[in-house]
């Protein structure tokens, strides 16, 4: 008999070893092909560069004299991130879990339509031969990714605890910077992309987290923190005081992802203590001030200032808390897996002709593991509109793309939010694919009484129904927010 048991036991342990290393050979394969997939992506932009007479001297970012040009540099910014990060997957050290591969496939594909979406919305009719193979290498990924348990590989534990808490407790007086940005020239830079600069040429000699303090003033720059440069900090000396800004804006010219004031990609970003604005105006329409790619990003005692596109949740995790968001039309918009937490979003006055719309998720395959959780936040107007706010009509969201998915969870309303809470974004699109929530919300507008009737949208009933988009849930959070000191409630 227990010859018998142990036989079976081996047959078993054979058996999963079997199933893993098929799995592990299937996981390596799609990784491939999406990798192949988007090595091809880029080389049909670098040629189509050359062919429309842009060389490489030609992706200089204050260029934007074609429209084309601005397009597809936006293109190759993307797909150098995507291969960037499934090389990263694909590498032997590379350590993850079933979670991080679905935010990073996610991200690649958001990469993906980023780039075709830029691409049209400039004319440009051949990047139809991009898409087919692309988006179905990448929805294989996910597919297989979602629907295995034990398909990653290890789990990749908590950041690092040697900066524990640090962004939280960060003082002049108690840290030393590692780079300070000051107009006066009293700091060892005058700018923040050069203080950036000056860390990426640091390579591998760099601190584990680079601590950037931007004192008090008016930075009028364009900020880039590429996919390589991880682990910043960035500390300004408070909202309003230490002001990042800029305003670039689709009407003259941009895109919508390059009209971004500031601009990251490196993981593990963090910033506190910050304005990041974009003054292009409404009447500019599509004027982002922040675009945010990083995963495992966190912005604590921020502000985000603009009016339509204001903070661009492009991919990949992020966490907000005790921030200020302004804006008018879609002024939270992405497709990043991000919660929102103890901030005060800010209706400001749209052009005469528009209604305002918070959120516009931008979620475009039912299994990515996206979307817009605002939780224990207070939506009101800005003091500017507050005698106008009953002039115009103002929506929670809209359904960017077809799996559009946005909650508001315990959340304080004002009576500026109408009664149908939701917008369309066109006659009948997504309204049956879509996911909206709401979840113990007070205030005037937090009433479902009279809410749209949409097959996609829910009145979450208890907390086991709002719990998967928690911090803890959504976010994993409590593996990585904690090293930042920044209070959160991880739960509902």
């Amino acid at each position: 008999m227990a010859t018998y048991a142990t036989t079976t036991l081996f047959l078993l342990l054979a058996m999963a070893a079997t199933t893993t290393t098929t799995l592990c050979l299937r996981e390596k394969g799609v990784l491939q092909m999406a990798q192949n997939h988007v090595s091809q992506a880029k080389n049909w932009v670098a040629n189509s560069l050359r062919l429309n007479g842009f060389g490489s001297q030609s992706l200089s970012l204050s260029d934007q004299t074609s429209a084309v040009h601005v397009a597809l540099r936006d293109c190759a910014k993307l797909y150098e991130e995507s291969e960037f990060r499934l090389s990263h997957m694909m590498s032997q050290n590379s350590r993850y879990t079933k979670e991080d591969a679905l935010t990073w496939i996610s991200a690649v594909m958001t990469n993906h339509r980023t780039c075709l979406d830029g691409l049209q919305e400039k004319g440009y009719v051949q990047a139809q031969v991009l898409d087919r193979n692309l988006t179905m290498s990448l929805k294989q990924a996910l597919v297989l990714y979602s629907r295995n348990k034990d398909i990653a590989k290890g789990p990749q534990g908590t950041i690092s605890e040697s900066s524990s808490g640090i962004l939280e407790s960060w003082s002049e007086t108690s840290y030393k910077p590692d780079f300070t940005v000051a107009e006066d020239g009293s700091g060892s830079h005058r700018t923040i992309q050069a203080a950036v600069n000056a860390l990426a040429a640091m390579g591998h000699n760099r601190p584990a987290r680079a601590i950037i303090h931007v004192k008090s003033g008016v930075y009028n720059e364009k900020v880039q923190i590429g996919e390589k440069l991880h682990d910043v900090m960035l500390v300004g000396d408070g909202i309003d005081k230490t002001i990042v800004t800029g305003n670039r804006n689709v009407v003259q010219g941009s895109s919508t992802m390059g009209s971004a004031t500031f601009d990251v990609s490196g993981d593990g970003f963090w910033a506190r203590d910050m304005t990041f604005e974009n003054t292009a105006g409404p009447e500019k329409h599509q004027a982002v001030a922040i675009k945010v790619s990083s995963d495992l990003s966190v912005f604590y005692r921020c502000s985000f200032r603009g009016y339509q596109d204001t903070l661009y949740v492009h991919s990949n995790r992020q966490f907000y808390r005790d921030c200020h968001i302004y804006g008018t039309i879609d002024f939270i918009f992405g497709d990043a897996t991000v919660v929102l937490q103890n901030c005060d979003i800010l209706v400001r006055k749209p052009m005469s002709h528009q209604s305002n719309f918070i959120t516009a998720q931008g979620r475009d395959d039912p299994y990515k593991n996206t979307g817009i959780a605002i939780h224990g936040c207070r939506v009101r107007a800005a003091s500017e509109f507050v005698t106008l706010k009953d002039s115009y009509e103002t929506f929670l969201g809209r359904p960017w793309k077809k799996y559009s998915r946005t909650v508001y969870l315990k959340s304080d309303l004002d009576g500026l939010i109408q009664p149908r809470g939701w917008g369309e974004w066109s006659g009948n699109f997504a309204l049956s694919t879509l996911f909206y929530g709401e979840y113990m919300n007070t205030g005037n507008g937090a009433s479902t009484q009279n809410r749209v009737s949409w097959p996609g949208f829910h009145v979450l009933r208890s907390a086991t129904e709002a719990s998967p988009f928690t911090v803890s849930q959504f976010l994993q959070g409590e593996r990585w927010i904690p090293a930042t000191g920044v209070p959160f409630s991880s739960g509902i």
